[in-house]
């Protein structure tokens, strides 16, 4: 008789309500009356808390509360901002009746009568501490489970009868999708799911799912009324009478997609300061290997230098030195490399024939391409200089090169072209009225579509697997070519390789020929200089022992010191010195601090700077002559000339 009373129950509005809370298990869903006195209890609230009924139904909701939150008035403000705002939703700890406490998200709705009047709240509580065991029955009267049901606005919560057609539908579903009731009851569940899922037979598969397992639960993109679309979080519970009979289904969604953006937003910020921490970490070690390097280079090339002048009368020595000088001015160009990766160099801008720059870098770019990919070059007869800083330039193009590279994994070609331009006032491209070159690299790869074209200037961007890009390639071309007054630009489609263009200033004086490093003894003799009383300040006793060597063939006297104090210590008790030369980088004291000093106790002594890169801090050592590190004898000899000047 119970289950012909319930079964009738089930063909009524409210009977459908009521069995529809009842089949939800993942909620505890109650009543609490104006004052905030629980006047309904389910069966969900009575697992999660450990009261029966007769034991809190008059009882005030705040009990639930730990100490200090009711010390602090939460329950009353929950209550009061339900009323005021029309809803309250917060997570925090709960208290059951044995002690212990659980982590719940709670939501407060407030319940009105036909009038406006305040009747009491809903309020729905959702174990999370084990979201995945949690059930819940609710067990109100048919009244009081229409008014609960249809007071929730946050929760889409409504019933499919057994082929998956609505039956039931409540203010949530209605905010939250759209549809009124009687445009929707009747209809099946699936018009909510986009198209390709529909498609794929998700909502068939959801069905099965719930009934075979006892609950389906994901998350995915839902459809409103209007078309537009949102991320849902979907359950759906099997509704069946008491002898094991299918009734249909109790349907919950949430509108998610505001946490869904938060989380994605919060993980893409997680990646980019793990990329950004990264190349910081791979710009410290570069810099630091690099003025280690650097130390090596120097005292392996004044070593060379001093046997280039001593070795014995042997026909093969001098091409063997020259061999090996080369390479180490190979080196030093490795290094220069290293440090603008590290971005610890300076720019440096000045007139360069981009034709000249482009044929000097072709073997360094087979190189670093591979025999699968031709390069070839196209310019003009006559082209004027652009002005940006050299090394960049070249780094700037070696990126572009190697990210062509990778778009062709079965080998291609890459073009290398220039042309002068001009750019007009109001020029859509965003530059300053004038002329520029036009530096274009054309690669026959994969292209990329449009997606990928709109962010491929993004920093921490990438197309390439973990681990093997850092994103940063193209937003460094591009903020080289912003630096020099210009713009990068790129075009691509898919399947038809992609355009890099550079467009850089046109430079105003004449292109600075490079000198090329030869040895000492291919040199012209200088002028004689007077011997001088040099202190040598370097940590590292490879460059202070070639050091010394270099200056005592020049005929200078030479004291030498390991560190900035020892240097001030002899500067204290011996005799009046010509000349300081000191390294940057020492433990302790640097380079500069120590010229600090000098500068302040001994006015007129003049000191040289050696150092690798520019390791000093903005605005220090102004004035300051620098060696830059690895340096020849004629290096040295040049800016000892250049400090004596001076004085």
């Amino acid at each position: 008789m119970e289950r012909v009373e319930r079964f009738s129950a089930a063909q009524s509005e409210d009977g459908r309500y009521r069995l529809l809370v009842e089949a939800v298990t993942d909620y505890a869903i109650y009543m609490l009356d104006p004052d905030g006195r629980v006047t309904s209890w389910n069966a969900g609230a009575r697992r999660f808390k450990g009261y029966e009924p007769a034991e809190i139904i008059g009882s005030h909701f705040s009990q639930f509360y730990t100490a200090a939150d009711r010390a602090s008035g939460l329950p009353a403000r929950a209550l009061a901002t339900a009323e005021s705002e029309g809803k309250f939703e917060g997570e925090g700890w709960r208290v059951r009746k044995d002690g212990t406490e659980f982590w719940a998200q709670v939501v407060i709705d407030p319940i009105r009568a036909s009038t406006g009047e305040l009747v009491g709240y809903a309020k729905i509580t959702r174990d999370l501490t084990e979201r995945r065991k949690a059930e819940e029955t609710l067990r109100q009267s048919q009244e009081q489970f229409r008014i609960l049901v249809q007071g929730v606005t946050d929760y889409a919560i409504y019933m499919l009868d057994p082929t998956g057609r609505i039956s039931s539908w409540n203010q949530g579903a209605q905010r939250i999708k759209g549809y009124l009731p009687d445009e929707i009851i009747g209809e099946h569940f699936s018009r909510f799911y986009m198209p390709e899922d529909h498609a794929a037979g998700e909502p068939e598969r959801a069905l099965r799912t719930a009934l075979a397992e006892g609950r389906y639960e994901k998350e995915g993109w839902r459809v409103r009324k209007d078309g537009s679309r949102f991320w849902a979080s979907v359950i759906i519970d099997p509704i069946r009478t008491e002898d094991g009979r299918l009734l249909g289904y109790a349907k919950v969604t949430r509108d998610i997609t505001t946490q869904r953006d938060a989380r994605r937003a919060l993980d893409q910020a997680r990646e980019a300061l793990f990329q950004s921490q990264k190349m910081e970490a791979i710009g410290q070690l570069t810099g630091g290997v690099a003025h280690d390097f650097n130390n090596l280079l120097m005292a392996i090339q004044s070593g060379l230098e001093l046997l280039s002048r001593r070795a014995p009368d042997d026909p093969r020595n001098p091409s063997l030195l020259q061999n090996a000088l080369a390479a180490t001015h190979r080196g030093a160009a490795l290094v220069q490399r290293m440090l603008a990766f590290a971005r610890r160099q300076e720019l440096k801008p000045e007139a360069i024939d981009v034709s000249t720059l482009v044929d000097g870098m072709t073997d360094l770019l087979q190189r670093s391409l591979g025999s699968s990919i031709q390069v070839d070059a196209r310019f003009p007869s006559s082209m004027r200089p652009v002005l940006a800083d050299h090394n960049q330039l070249e780094l700037a193009l070696l990126n572009l090169a190697v990210n062509a590279r990778d778009a062709m994994p079965d080998g291609g070609s890459i073009l290398i072209s220039g042309t002068e331009v001009e750019v007009v006032e109001g020029d859509a491209r965003g530059l300053s009225p004038g002329q520029y070159v036009s530096l274009s690299l054309i690669d026959t790869g994969t292209g990329m579509d449009e997606a990928t074209l709109s962010r491929a200037l993004d920093p921490f961007f990438t197309t390439k697997g973990v681990g093997k890009g850092t994103g940063l390639g193209l937003p460094m071309v591009m903020g080289l070519a912003a630096q020099s007054g210009g713009r990068l630009f790129l075009e691509s489609r898919l399947g038809q390789g992609t355009t890099a263009e550079l467009l850089l200033p046109v430079a105003s004086g004449h292109v600075r020929p490079v000198a090329d490093r030869r040895l000492d003894s291919d040199e012209p003799a200088r002028p004689a200089m007077r011997p001088l009383d040099i202190l040598l300040v370097d940590d590292d006793p490879l460059i202070v022992i070639n050091t010394s060597a270099m200056l005592e063939e020049l005929g200078h006297r030479v004291r030498e010191a390991v560190s900035g104090d020892q240097a001030l210590e002899i500067l204290d008790h011996a005799p009046p010195f010509d000349l300081v030369i000191t390294d940057q980088a020492m433990p302790g004291m640097t380079g500069w601090q120590l010229s600090e000093e000098i500068r302040s106790r001994w006015p007129g002594l003049r000191v040289i700077l050696a150092t690798g890169y520019a390791e000093l801090a903005p605005g220090a050592g102004t004035g300051l002559l620098r060696l830059s590190k690895p340096f020849s004898q004629r290096d040295l000899t040049d800016a000892i000339a250049g400090a004596m000047a001076k004085a």
